[in-house]
Order: structure tokens, then sequence, then C-alpha cells
């Protein structure tokens, strides 16, 4: 995924809404997301190359469902080509019983071997945002706090004009008790951002205006999906996904 945004404790009976964008190169294989053959609890889509996954779901579990999600940090002059596909760190968690904090202790060692991740994972009882590279966020690899938070290819929350914008408009379409679809509109827009509110990332400016959009598109790469989930308190979870390229 290349944007999040998410809506923890905020819905009485709803603990957690996800509504999200996967940004991938159009030629790179991927399947939609459906139950997995040898892990039939899990619903994720799956990165046909490396065998991971940006996102997914599990209806039922130890402490009820799971949920987990991964945005790459974007960060050209740190990049290895070396590095083991980050789309294993959801994978992983999804298909195994460790609980989320566990999970994170377990992987933290290793976590400076992948190239810049964010990763969101946790089940209705509890919610967690993990980076190997945010060591000075006191947030970073703890519980999250009841709120609403959005994260991109930068930091949890990093005010980039794209995050800044969707979680305005999430939260307003929260209050609204607004319909499925209007999330989905939400994650299709296509406007890009003035160039003075546009990070450094390191990229061409030329790029940075491509990727500012909530929705990107691009010749050969851009949105390929769209997601939204919800954790319910009493009811299994469920994940809708939509294609866009």
């Amino acid at each position: 995924m290349c944007l999040i945004v998410f809506a923890w404790q905020v819905i009485p009976g709803v603990p957690l809404i996800a509504a999200a964008n996967r940004d991938e190169f159009y030629d790179r294989p991927a399947s939609a997301a459906d139950s997995w053959p040898e892990a039939p609890n899990v619903i994720a889509g799956r990165d046909l190359k490396a065998g991971g996954t940006w996102m997914g779901i599990t209806q039922q579990g130890p402490d009820g469902a799971r949920f987990a999600a991964i945005t790459n940090i974007r960060g050209p002059q740190e990049r290895r080509a070396d590095a083991p596909s980050r789309g294993a760190l959801v994978a992983d968690y999804l298909a195994g019983d460790l609980p989320a904090e566990a999970y994170i202790a377990r992987i933290a060692a290793a976590s400076g071997q992948y190239n810049g991740f964010n990763l969101v994972l946790g089940d209705r009882g509890g919610l967690y945002w993990f980076s190997n590279r945010g060591a000075g966020d006191p947030r970073n690899g703890k519980l999250l706090a009841p709120g609403i938070y959005g994260v991109s290819n930068g930091l949890l929350d990093a005010p980039w004009p794209k995050v800044v914008r969707t979680k305005a408009q999430f939260a307003s379409l929260l209050c609204q008790g607004a319909p499925e679809d209007a999330y989905f509109e939400m994650l299709a827009d296509t406007t890009r951002a003035p160039d003075a509110r546009l990070p450094d990332t390191g990229v061409a400016i030329e790029i940075e205006r491509q990727l500012s959009a909530v929705c990107i598109e691009t010749p050969g790469y851009g949105t390929r999906t769209s997601t939204v989930v919800k954790l319910y308190a009493d009811a299994p979870a469920q994940l809708h996904e939509r294609l866009v390229q």
C-alpha cells in the first residue's frame, strides 16, 4: 500500500475502519484479494513476484480478526536491490498466531535488512504501527491511542498533502455515516498537490508531482487497487477491494 487512512476505536462497534490505495508498477503481477489456499483464514491480495501481500485480514483467530498493511518509505538513496520483500512482513503476521506486540518484537532486530517500511497491524483489541525508520517517534512499536491516522511513503501522520487531505475527508465521511462508495470515491482523487506543498523525498520534482495525488496515474506506475476494511466488535471482518488499473 502507498496510502492508508484509518480510524482506530472511533466508531462504536467498529474498532477499525481503513481505506487504502496500493500503488505499484503495472507490470508487477498480483492476484486480487481472496482466501489463500494454504491459509484459508487469510483474505488478501498477493504479490505474484515475491509471494507476500500489501494488506489483508483474517476473519477469526485467538484474538478475533487480524489486520495488517504495509507501505514503503520513499528513500531512493537508501534503497537496496538485495533487500528482502516487505510484503512477507504482512503475510507472516496474518498467517501466523503471534500477537501483534510479540510479532513486532520478533521482527524488530532484523528490520534493518529491509528497505524502509511502515507496518500497521493488530486485531480488534489493539493496533500498532511499526517502522524501521521511525526510531524517534514514541508511537513506534507501541499500542496506538484511539484516533484517525494516515500514512503514505513517509512516517505515520507525516503532513504530506495527500495524507492531510485524505484524513480530513475520511473524518468527514465517518461523521456522516457515509456509504462505502464514498470511501472509494475519496480514494479515486487524482488531484495533484501544488509545488509549494510537495515533500522533498529525493526524487525529481516532476515525479513528486505525479506521486502527490491520492490516486496516481502515470504511464508505467500508479494506483492499482483501492481497499476498504472494517473490523467489527461482534461480526466477521470485511475487506472490499476495487481494481483501479
